[in-house]
């Protein structure tokens, strides 16, 4: 399955379905009134990204024997509404870039910002209802339970800020709820539409989930190595902002003397100082932090990959897997 499809035609299929969205998303908004609600939200929608939420749907839908162009709106409605969560994330983490643009707040103002967030949500479902038939209670709470979780994964995480402790189960739980349930959500709602039998749909939910945990450690390596040209966002805004991500958590279980009272002194500031970044950056590495968060990004990817493997649909599968290696690969 692996060589079934080389890399050069995957990411040309990749290309072909996420051009679908994008041209889905560049008139989503023409037209609609009131302009001062729509053009943010048009901002917001056309900022870029990876798209890889809606492909994940598409190419679910695919895994189960369906064609990717059968849930295409389904597709527009988990990248709506993962915007939706950008958007009010970062209000909550007063960021002022995001794939480096300004941030909705910072652009236009918090009001806005909120009710663009508010706004969006309610699009996510209209697109979404658009590619439901009319028995489609499962695939709405699939959705509706992905929107839940990731908000609960949200206040998790803003309250790790301020707790004095964290364990790294609490820390994976949360990414589970933040990233990984919104993966997870993808590969259901794509399965699901696509006529899949329950054991293809947990097939995929377990590719999603197993996905997201990869994806999300991943994301807090590259918070504090990536160059910030390339990552889209401030380098070391995680630490800057006291967040208690797998490598701080790591850290602290092993760190001794200086460096242990560094990392302390962090949490009770609630945030590093910008001179203290590359101290603990050095840190991580000394302490074999990154090799560690290497290991479990290893794990977690190879689970998807063996989900991936399962997977009946050649095309399907082998694209599976290809973006499973693509998202270890990143560098943004």
């Amino acid at each position: 399955m692996k060589e079934y499809l080389s890399d050069k035609e995957c990411n040309r299929i990749f290309t072909d379905q996420v051009g679908k969205i994008e041209k889905l998303f560049s008139d989503m908004f023409a037209g609609r009134h009131p302009v001062s609600l729509y053009e943010p939200c048009q901002y917001i929608m056309q900022s870029g990204g990876k798209r890889l939420r809606p492909f994940l749907v598409m190419l679910s839908a695919k895994a189960v024997g369906s064609d990717y162009n059968s849930v295409l709106n389904a597709a527009a409605a988990v990248e709506i509404l993962h915007n939706f969560t950008l958007v009010h994330d970062d209000i909550m983490d007063n960021a002022d870039k995001r794939r480096g643009r300004e941030t909705i707040h910072k652009k236009y103002d918090l009001s806005t910002a909120i009710l663009v967030g508010d706004n969006l949500t309610a699009i996510a479902y209209q697109y979404l209802l658009r590619d439901c038939p009319d028995n489609s209670k499962a695939v709405i709470d699939s959705f509706t339970r992905g929107i839940v979780e990731v908000c609960e994964g949200q206040s998790l995480d803003k309250e790790f800020e301020i707790k004095p402790s964290v364990t790294i189960n609490e820390y994976k739980e949360m990414i589970g709820k933040k990233t990984a349930a919104l993966a997870r959500v993808c590969c259901s709602i794509g399965a699901r539409l696509g006529g899949g039998t329950e054991e293809e749909i947990t097939l995929l939910e377990n590719y999603g989930e197993n996905l997201g945990m990869a994806f999300q450690i991943q994301d807090d390596l590259l918070d504090i190595f990536a160059k910030e040209e390339e990552f889209g966002k401030s380098v070391g805004i995680d630490l800057a902002e006291g967040k208690k991500t797998y490598l701080f958590l790591s850290a602290l279980a092993r760190a001794e003397g200086e460096d242990l009272a560094l990392l302390k002194n962090v949490i009770k500031n609630k945030g590093a100082a910008s001179e203290e970044i590359p101290v603990i950056r050095d840190m991580y590495d000394r302490l074999n932090v990154i090799a560690d968060a290497a290991d479990e990004i290893n794990k977690y990817t190879n689970a998807a990959i063996g989900a991936a493997e399962a997977v009946k649909n050649k095309e399907a599968g082998a694209l599976l897997v290809w973006l499973a290696k693509k998202l270890i690969n990143r560098n943004k």
